[in-house]
């Protein structure tokens, strides 16, 4: 049966109430439809996409701090740090390029720290304020390609599947590569044997950090390898790295005492603060550490984090936004329970989450197991009131869980 040509073949109006009647092969399509169709399109692919990633409000650098003060508590040294250079990296890529203007180049971090002092919640605040899409990495699971491990270009597949897979988005995005001392390099004794997964993910990493476009794996390479890949440019994407550097306290220690001769000098020995000794780390401490010297360069901007002491570690307990006595008392308002903790039940997870030396990442897990029981009985009973853990409450409790057997080694 022909197709009547004076019809729109979509929405079925005649050539006389429409303004644009276009001929295909076998059908016609109207004006309407085509804006239609048109904005069915942008709200397919770029509503979701808009929505989540929208303009970046950059922020001055007492702003960004103001911001991080909300939900991480103490670090002052390095939010200010954080917020200069975040400042400074999406400046640069939010004015036009010019050719007569200078040519500002990346500035990517490093930040040195304990573990469970905020390395990444820091980072993941930054991306947060800023809706950029945001991704971890894990630098212990990376090799160089051919071995056993993953990709270095996997790191990019995970922020690309952040901004879902939103390219424009990504390239302005922000990875986290954490635990970046575990590929420091083994020896600085040349071997016959390949270091593929310590100096040979140092050398893979630096065409990232320093800007290049890369062919991407939008589903990770090994696993499918018949995909199509994803051309990234790098050039824009802030790279946080972060790691504890177990052991570079002493490099640190060893490096004053050498710079520190003579009478003159024995006043700034002693002004040295021993327990600290992080606040003077300097770009030759992390590369005797063992990180290439490239490394180091594609990171200039490098910052410490202060280990967390039993005033910092309460604060954080209580002050921040999400703070985690806000978020179960929350979840125990769902319930209708209204959940309260004495300041003894808080020094008492305080002094244990220092006796297992987990940080504030164990913060948590002390909690849990506190309150594990009320959160499995309560929501049962008809009567809801109010939850008091006292310190002689979270004594109890913890010492029927197995948590209590942890011990710092």
């Amino acid at each position: 049966m022909a197709k009547d040509s004076n019809k729109c073949s979509f929405c079925g109006r005649n050539r006389k109430d429409t303004n644009l009647l276009i001929a295909g092969i076998d059908a016609h399509i109207c004006d309407y439809c085509i804006t239609q169709a048109n904005d069915i399109l942008k709200e397919e692919f770029d509503g979701s996409d808009t929505e989540q990633f929208g303009n970046i409000e950059l922020l001055k650098p007492i702003e960004i701090k103001n911001y991080l003060d909300q939900y991480v508590i103490g670090q002052n040294q390095a939010k200010r740090i954080l917020s200069v250079a975040v400042y400074n990296h999406y400046k640069r890529i939010t004015q036009p390029k010019s050719e007569d203007e200078v040519e500002i180049e990346k500035a990517n971090i490093l930040m040195v720290g304990e573990t469970g002092t905020g390395k990444t919640l820091l980072a993941r605040t930054i991306a947060r304020m800023l809706r950029v899409p945001f991704a971890i990495a894990d630098a212990t699971v990376l090799t160089e390609a051919g071995y056993v491990g993953e990709d270095v270009e996997s790191i990019l597949s995970r922020l690309l599947q952040a901004a879902d897979y939103n390219v424009g988005a990504a390239e302005k995005g922000i990875i986290f590569i954490d635990e970046i001392d575990k590929i420091a390099r083994k020896s600085d004794n040349p071997s016959i044997t390949r270091d593929v997964s310590g100096e040979g993910v140092q050398q893979a990493l630096l065409k990232l950090l320093e800007g290049s476009t890369v062919n991407v794996p939008p589903q990770g390479g090994r696993k499918h390898p018949e995909q199509k890949m994803i051309q990234i440019n790098t050039e824009n994407i802030l790279f946080i790295a972060g790691g504890a550097f177990d052991g570079i306290d002493k490099k640190i220690a060893s490096r004053l005492r050498t710079n520190v001769v003579g009478y003159h000098n024995s006043k700034e020995r002693d002004s040295i603060d021993r327990t600290n000794l992080l606040q003077y780390i300097a770009p030759q401490d992390v590369r005797s550490f063992g990180l290439i010297p490239e490394i180091v360069g594609r990171m200039p901007v490098l910052t410490y984090l202060d280990p967390l002491d039993k005033g910092t570690l309460k604060r954080i307990l209580t002050e921040p936004k999400n703070s985690l006595t806000k978020q179960y008392a929350k979840l125990f308002e769902m319930d209708e329970v209204e959940l309260k903790f004495t300041d003894g039940a808080l020094e008492f997870i305080v002094e244990k989450a220092i006796e297992f030396g987990l940080g504030a990442r164990g913060l948590r897990s002390i909690v849990e197991a506190i309150i594990s029981d009320a959160m499995f009985e309560l929501p049962s009973q008809k009567s809801k009131s109010q939850l008091k853990v006292t310190k002689v409450y979270a004594e109890d409790k913890l010492s029927k869980s197995n948590l209590d057997k942890l011990k710092v080694a």
